[in-house]
């Protein structure tokens, strides 16, 4: 008995997928709901899981091609169809788990004979390999040769030892884990986040407390892409396509404002603790930005609008996109209907996004419909910088880096000098429609609304 695995709906509006990876090759065992192949689409990046357990028997697709919506995939059966059968593509190799922060890299190669592969190029459709059928010739069974492959092409020599990527080397690094001492819990001994920090745990438990400095310093990792050449993923072009012609059809501009969030961060750190108690994550800065910034949304919708034609369309809703850097690119999933929810509500959902976002977790749905992007680029400490604005939208919100330092203030009609938590907020918009006086009116609202402190039991949810 055999089951074909075809191509699975991937979002209303994709038609068709391209296969990047084969997780598993031709006489594997499969459990049911075990991934077997990688697909990409121009909106995310997925794994199709065998509905059934059995044997790989047969793969009907080459990596790189270009896969309709319910096309047939691979064949999964008790393997007793599978002992002549060749597989069509080279055995996968597993690539590294998204981090928080990572570049688009290329996998080094695994041990000889099996080849590396690299982020492929846009992907061009052929026709499925030929596979010789069994030849029966007990009691030694001949296998028949496979159809010809393009071998991928490896940036790296072979090495014995599991692949690391550079996030988690450097993250060893910081913690002073001697990676040869590990035993990696990844597919194929790779060795992921969760080995280094347990091991740093372990170690740390007996370690002499480090002599504290005024300011420490820890040499990056030198990237292991120095001298190579990496063909750009799908998502890479898409990406890259889309800023083009964004900055190519609209007229952009950027207006910044500084804000004094001291009212805010004392609000944060007087919740934190119990916030935390009560909802499982962590209280930042980024869902007070975030609900700031859907009120004065609806104030002044202009922000929140679409260009169609010779129309502006004012949506009915606020849909906001955040911006998530991964390890294969920038992805924005979106907060549906982001008016009225409160500030727990705001940072649990930007936290589950956000986490599935990097764990290639989310459905394509999840990533359209964005009316208004938030980005937060102050994460790794800069001031600001000047978004880009991506169609349809026509505004772009960038948060910078919330920074303690000395302040005139006015106080008693003298001014003096205060020590205060301060933020730039950056708005990149669309200047056909939108005036540098809407920008400083819809930042201005924010402003207010944030040096207030403003936030109600009801505001916060808790």
């Amino acid at each position: 008995m055999s089951t074909n695995i075809n191509l699975p709906a991937l979002g209303e509006s994709v038609t068709e997928g391209t296969v990047t990876r084969w997780l598993k090759k031709v006489g594997d065992s499969v459990a049911v709901d075990e991934p077997i192949v990688e697909i990409s689409t121009d909106k995310v990046d997925t794994e199709v899981p065998s509905p059934v357990a059995g044997v790989l028997e047969e793969i009907f697709a080459n990596e790189d091609d270009v896969i309709a919506v319910g096309a047939p995939l691979a064949r999964i059966g008790d393997g007793s169809g599978s002992a002549a059968a060749a597989p069509a593509a080279p055995a996968a190799v597993p690539t590294p788990e998204p981090e928080v922060v990572a570049e688009v890299v290329a996998a080094p190669a695994e041990p000889a004979p099996a080849p590396v592969e690299v982020i492929s190029p846009d992907p061009v459709v052929v026709a499925p390999p030929v596979v010789a059928p069994p030849v029966v010739a007990p009691p030694v069974v001949v296998p028949a040769a496979a159809a010809p492959v393009a071998a991928p092409v490896s940036m790296s020599s072979s090495t014995s030892a599991p692949y690391v990527s550079p996030i988690v080397r450097k993250l060893a690094h910081d913690r002073g884990v001697d990676l040869g001492s590990l035993s990696g819990t990844g597919i194929g001994g790779r060795i992921r986040k969760e080995d280094v920090l347990a091991a740093g745990s372990a170690s740390s438990a007996t370690a002499a407390p480090a002599p504290v400095s005024a300011v420490s310093y820890t040499p990056e990792a030198v990237s292991e892409l120095r001298g190579t050449r990496v063909p750009m993923s799908r998502l890479r072009k898409v990406i890259a396509e889309r800023a083009v012609a964004s900055m190519v059809s609209t007229a952009q501009l950027t207006t910044v404002v500084e804000v004094d969030v001291t009212a805010v961060s004392e609000l944060r750190d007087s919740l934190k603790d119990g916030f935390h108690a009560r909802t499982g994550n962590k209280l930042t800065f980024l869902p007070f930005f975030v609900k700031a910034a859907v009120d004065a949304l609806q104030a002044y919708p202009i922000i929140n609008c679409t260009v169609q034609g010779d129309d502006i369309v004012y949506p009915a809703v606020e849909n906001v996109s955040i911006a998530v850097d991964t390890e294969r690119g920038l992805l924005t999933p979106v907060i549906k209907s982001a008016a009225g929810k409160s500030i727990a509500t705001l940072s649990g959902e930007i936290a589950d996004l956000a986490a599935r976002t990097r764990d290639n977790k989310l459905t394509p749905d999840e990533l359209a419909g964005g009316t208004f992007t938030v980005t937060n680029t102050g994460s790794r400490g800069a001031l600001f910088d000047t978004p880009v604005v991506f169609l349809p939208q026509s505004a772009i919100l960038g948060l910078g880096t919330v920074v303690k330092r000395p302040v005139v203030l006015t106080h008693g009609g003298s001014d003096v000098i205060a020590i205060r938590s301060m933020v730039y907020l950056a708005l990149s918009y669309d200047h056909r429609i939108i005036d540098g006086a809407d920008a400083a009116r819809f930042l201005g609202a924010m402003k207010s609304r944030l040096e207030s402190g403003a936030f109600s039991s009801t505001d916060l949810g808790i």
